[in-house]
């Protein structure tokens, strides 16, 4: 090798430091007598993606120092960490003629330094998988003779300086994967020789200017997961030489221009943005593509035929969109097609036979449409390329067919027939050693589950969803398949809401999800149940008849993250080591048994639990303070049981608990904190302490420290919960929690998320009620009935501008109502009966909605809408005009106006309905009204004989029917539903007299 240091007329070097043997090179192979190689030109010491090779000079000058001549130097890969913060300084000083300068993963450091502005006849930077973490420097813009710049995930930051993209030169610009380097597309000069533009995983914004048709050169274009908004320019179709676009991931509006590209063009990437209108005719037309992705947009109208044609196209999707009309059938179809993704849009009609005529397909899915009509599994099955077919979701009839089912889906391995109104569990199932993955959830499949299900696949199936169908029974227990082991994949299995009967079945021991709720098993968990849940993360037999005791052995099963066995019957004792031993479980749901005695003493000091509810059982005794070791508890529900203890005013250490409802308990003394520590509930969102045996003053402190009810953040999600399988979104367990709202009693699961509210009903509080409740502005619900306070109604109150339903009955409330109350735009169920309030009822607002079942029992108000008039007073009742049309149209802007969320409806008719003795004078102007109202929404045409569930209902406060009458009350039920908040008409109770 010194030899070679003696040619001092040697022009270019290239060492590649690969090793042929296994062992890697080391830094002494690499020689240092370079630097004497006075008339090198060029020099290639890479070692970039190969093993060994690492550059061991602690002096970058010492290896190019007195290569002056250099023009090429290409160091990929070697390690330069120790030159890291002066190589700009270096290479400038060493090699003042520079044209080629290539140090992509040399673990370099930034900034640049401005010194490298010297090297002006540069014409390649390449400066990948560096940690520049740099703006990127405005000297670039001035390398006249730049033709390539790469400078691929370096950490930088800041504006790109634009006047670089408009270098004549410069062909190859590439800038991805640097989330933080912002920047926008100027106006493109003509001429231009770029020929690759990549700024994938950039902040680029702002819209791609009508210029982009002078790029003549340009062959690729990957914008994708940057911010461009903004049309597409039409003179995106002078692009003469595209063959790559991929602008997915963007905020991209308007149509497709009609031409895209020329003839040459490969793919065609538009997905994830916001287009509209028709997919454009000319695509049909375009022999080259081989990809065609523009889904999760809102492209309508039709699906041009020719697609299916198109010689050279491999991938079609176009899911996620709404798209219409029929799928049309055609001739020719392409042989080259293995990936159709039509789900989700609108289409409708049969699904036309030349589908499954595409002879190499391997991905079809056609789910979430309104296809409808027959399909034969004869039919589809003689794909024989298909792996994975989902047709899921439509109003199609699938039959089983009639030929040999052995012969059918000779590769399939993912089938999805959700809501394809099957009877039967298809034949050729039992066949198919490929299969991974059976969705057959929401059909009409009864009688037993075939013992020849778990031997689908070689191994097992991974995932097998049977739910919401009428099983009734599992044919034989689990027999693991002959070549079965730990090893094999993890299996999914879903059998909830069936009609499944008898004990509950041993799984395959490879479950990682289980959930038999929602089923009739009857019996007790068997003892050794956990040896078949060694890997199970979550497992549900909710609402099932099951009895006994929950066996100690579950708790070996250790990598449980949620157990639900709420709405049984299980009795007997919580299991410690449920809450002492298994620190992975974040959810343990035994609400609605019979489990009795005190809660487990010994919570563990490593205790993961995020939600624990055991309302509705027998439980009884102090709560364990070593709860308190569950640090990252967010709900926590004791409600409905026998427990017998002071305010666990401890648990305000736990700064993550968003939920505490000790409501129907036997819970005593004042609610005070403790002299000693600081428990403020910091997070706390829901309190409910209904109904047990509290007494005394409220602290204002108390109320000053629940600060998550002053402010109101937009959540991250609506529901509570935990994610228990982390590379999937799908599975999330949601929390519930019942509670009285606006005089019903919800059960709340997709609100939890943005619900305020404390209930202190039905306690022995006194005194006056704390002027603090008027900072909890995000609140939005109050219940302090059924107490002893006293006093004013605080004045504050009228701060809480979310409030929608405030019920502070049966206290001892004096004086007026403050007439800050009427700017809580958003109140919609008030009750301020049974107290000793005076003077006039306020009309503003919400409050000329609200009935006099309201205001009953405060022997001094008066004004609308009691009869009782002010003394002094020319008030008037507000006054509706009925037309003399066929049917009379109430005023609905007056009657809905201020309105709060979810309420609207109820109320009109509460305000309509329960009119006292003083007003029947009017009933017959109220009957016409309310007819008029019920004609047009057509609603409780027939009164069913049922009742509305209530709770401690006091018969002395009912009123007397008024003879003659028929009423309706009606309820509702809100839901959240795809972001969108949904009433419910749920249940009409009436009372008919002839």
């Amino acid at each position: 090798m010194e030899v070679l240091f003696q040619f001092r007329v040697l022009k270019c070097l290239v060492i590649s430091l690969i090793s042929t043997s296994p062992t890697p090179v080391s830094p002494d192979q690499v020689p240092t007598g370079i630097s004497r190689l006075k008339k090198l030109v060029s020099l290639d010491l890479s070692t970039f993606l190969f093993n060994g090779g690492k550059l061991d000079t602690p002096d970058l000058r010492a290896l190019i120092g007195g290569l002056s001549n250099l023009q090429e130097l290409y160091l990929d890969g070697v390690n330069l960490s120790s030159n890291s913060m002066n190589w700009c300084q270096v290479i400038a000083k060493s090699a003042p003629g520079l044209q080629a300068l290539s140090l992509s993963g040399c673990s370099l450091s930034g900034p640049i330094h401005e010194s490298l502005s010297k090297l002006q006849n540069l014409s390649l930077i390449h400066l990948d998988l560096n940690s520049l973490s740099s703006k990127v420097p405005e000297f670039f813009q001035n390398f006249s003779y730049l033709t390539e710049l790469s400078l691929v995930d370096c950490e930088l930051y800041g504006l790109f300086p634009p006047s670089v993209f408009q270098l004549m030169n410069l062909k190859a610009l590439d800038v991805s994967l640097n989330p933080m380097l912002s920047g926008y597309l100027p106006e493109f000069p003509k001429g231009s020789a770029l020929e690759k533009l990549i700024l994938e995983y950039t902040n680029f914004s702002g819209s791609l200017p009508g210029s982009l048709g002078n790029l003549k050169s340009l062959t690729k274009l990957a914008l994708t997961s940057c911010n461009f908004s903004g049309p597409i320019p039409v003179s995106i179709g002078k692009l003469s030489r595209l063959v790559y676009l991929d602008l997915s991931f963007n905020g991209f509006t308007g149509q497709i221009p009609p031409q895209v590209g020329g003839v040459r063009i490969s793919q065609i990437i538009l997905s994830h943005n916001s287009f509209i209108g028709d997919i454009p005719q000319s695509f049909g037309k375009l022999q080259n593509l081989t990809k065609l992705d523009l889904k999760n947009n809102s492209l309508n109208g039709s699906i041009p035929v020719t697609l299916f044609t198109l010689p050279a196209l491999q991938m079609l999707q176009l899911n996620l969109n709404k798209l219409s009309g029929k799928l049309e059938g055609f001739s020719y179809a392409s042989s080259s097609l293995d990936t159709v993704d039509l789900s989700d849009n609108e289409l409708q009609g049969n699904i036309p036979k030349s589908i499954f005529e595409l002879s190499n397909l391997k991905y079809l899915s056609l789910a979430s449409n309104n296809f409808n009509g027959t399909l034969e599994l004869d039919l589809i099955g003689r794909m024989r390329n298909l792996s994975y077919l989902d047709l899921s979701s439509n109003k199609l009839s699938i039959l089983n067919g009639s030929g040999d089912s052995s012969l059918l889906f000779p590769s399939i391995s993912t089938l999805k027939l959700v809501s394809c109104n099957l009877t039967i569990i298809p034949l050729f199932l039992e066949h198919k050693l490929d299969m991974t993955f059976l969705d057959l959830s929401n059909n009409q499949i009864g009688g037993a589950i075939p013992k020849w299900i778990w031997s689908i696949g070689k191994s097992g199936l991974s995932y097998l969803n049977l739910s919401y169908n009428l099983f009734t029974h599992v044919d034989v227990p689990y027999v693991p398949p002959l070549n079965f082991s730990m090893n094999s994949s993890s299996m999914i299995l879903d059998l909830h809401s069936n009609l499944l009967q008898g004990p509950v079945p041993l799984p395959p021991p490879n479950t990682i999800i289980l959930d038999y709720s929602n089923n009739f098993f009857t019996s007790s968990i068997p003892g050794n149940f956990s040896s078949y849940l060694p890997f199970t993360l979550f497992f549900s037999l909710s609402n099932n008849s099951l009895t006994g005791n929950i066996p100690p052995s579950i708790c070996d099963a250790t990598y449980l993250q949620v157990l639900d066995l709420s709405d049984n019957s299980f009795n007997g004792s919580i299991p410690e080591c449920l809450m002492r031993d298994v620190s992975d479980l974040q959810v343990l749901n035994l609400k609605g048994n019979q489990f009795h005695g005190s809660l487990p003493q010994n919570v563990g000091s490593q205790c993961g639990l995020r939600t624990l509810n055991l309302n509705g059982n027998k439980l009884e005794g102090k709560l364990p303070r070593s709860l308190a070791n569950c640090g990252s508890l967010e709900v926590l529900d004791l409600g409905h049981n026998k427990f017998v203890d002071s305010f666990p005013y401890w648990l305000g250490n736990i700064s993550a608990l968003k939920v505490l409802v000790l409501r129907s308990n036997e819970f005593y003394g004042p609610l005070g904190h403790h002299p000693v520590g600081n428990y403020t509930f910091p997070k706390l969102q829901i309190f409910d302490i209904s109904s047990n045996y509290f007494s005394g003053s409220l602290p204002q402190e108390c109320i000053e420290n629940l600060k998550a009810m002053v402010n109101n953040p937009e959540p991250l999600n609506l529901a509570f919960g935990v994610k228990y399988l982390h590379f999937s979104s799908s599975y999330f367990y949601e929390d519930s929690v019942t509670m009285t709202f606006k005089g019903l009693v919800l059960t709340f699961v997709k609100w939890l998320a943005i619900l305020r509210s404390i209930d202190l009903s039905n306690n022995r509080f006194d005194g006056s009620l704390p002027k603090s409740f008027g900072n909890l502005t995000a609140l939005q619900m109050l219940n302090i009935s059924l107490n002893n306070f006293t006093g004013p109604i605080p004045s504050e109150l009228g701060n809480l501008v979310q409030l929608e339903a405030l019920d502070l009955s049966h206290n001892q409330f004096s004086e007026e109502i403050p007439q800050s109350l009427v700017s809580l735009h958003f109140l919609s169920f008030l009750d301020l009966s049974y107290n000793k309030l005076v003077g006039r009822i306020p009309l503003e607002s919400q409050f000329s909605t609200f009935s006099s079942t309201s205001y009953e029992g405060n022997a001094g108000l008066c004004g609308f809408p009691l009869s009782r008039q002010c003394a002094h007073s020319n008030a008037l009742y507000p006054t509706y005009s009925i037309s003399n049309k066929s049917y009379n149209e109430p005023n609905w802007q007056s009657i809905f106006g201020g309105i709060g969320f979810g309420g609207g409806l109820a109320m009109v008719f509460g305000y309509l309905l329960m009119w006292d003795s003083g007003r029947r004078w009017y009933l017959d102007k109220i009957d016409r009204l309310f007819w008029a109202i019920t004609s047009i929404l057509c609603i409780c045409d027939n009164c069913r004989d049922v009742k509305i569930a209530a709770e401690d209902i006091d018969d002395d406060m009912e009123e007397e029917e008024e003879p003659g009458r028929k009423f309706c009350v009606f309820c509702t039920q809100f839901a959240v539903h795809k972001g969108k908040m949904v009433i419910h008409h749920v249940e009409c109770s009436c009372n008919l007299e002839d």
